[in-house]
């Protein structure tokens, strides 16, 4: 599987990891068992994860509060997305 992931062009480029960076590995790592490994490779995969199933369960059954639990989702990822990342940035 890993012979089969996209290098990142911006880190390829540029010479700068992109926010993005890590995720397919962190999916590789997860189908290996490695849960820990993945959350530590990136940390808001797991919330990247339960946005995309409630974001799936939603299209087929309407549920109440849903769209207050993926704007929750929505925001508790992209908030460990940025963090992670600045963080990754200072060190």
């Amino acid at each position: 599987m890993e012979d089969y992931m996209l290098p990142c062009l911006n880190k390829k480029l540029l010479g700068i990891e992109c926010m993005g960076c890590g995720m397919q590995r962190a999916i590789a790592l997860i189908f290996q068992g490695e849960f820990i490994a993945a959350f530590q490779m990136y940390p808001a995969i797991y919330s990247l994860i339960a946005l995309f199933i409630t974001i799936g369960i939603n299209i087929f059954f309407k549920f109440k509060y849903s769209n207050k639990i993926i704007t929750a989702l929505a925001i508790l990822t992209v908030a460990t997305i940025i963090i992670s990342f600045t963080i990754k940035l200072i060190n």
